[in-house]
């Protein structure tokens, strides 16, 4: 079994409300020097396998990220 990482994020072009409420939330908390925020999500899978990154980019594909709005990233860790 390998462990990989998937990290899944708003496209940049596109409006992210959760990561704009984010960054007014920690304004309002008094933390300053705040750019722009972005939520996205990291999913994390043990895979067998001889092609666990590929295997976890088939499932992103399907799955996992929404190809219109979100890209994503997958990481072999282990």
């Amino acid at each position: 079994m390998t462990l990989v990482a998937i990290t899944v994020m708003p496209k940049a072009d596109v409006l992210d409300p959760q990561g704009q409420t984010v960054a007014s939330a920690l304004s309002q908390l008094g933390f300053a020097g705040i750019g722009a925020v972005r939520v996205g999500k990291r999913i994390e899978l043990d895979i067998a396998g001889d092609a666990p990154e590929a295997e976890a980019e088939k499932m992103c594909d399907a799955l996992l990220a929404n190809a219109l709005i979100e890209d994503y990233r997958v990481e072999v860790i282990g």
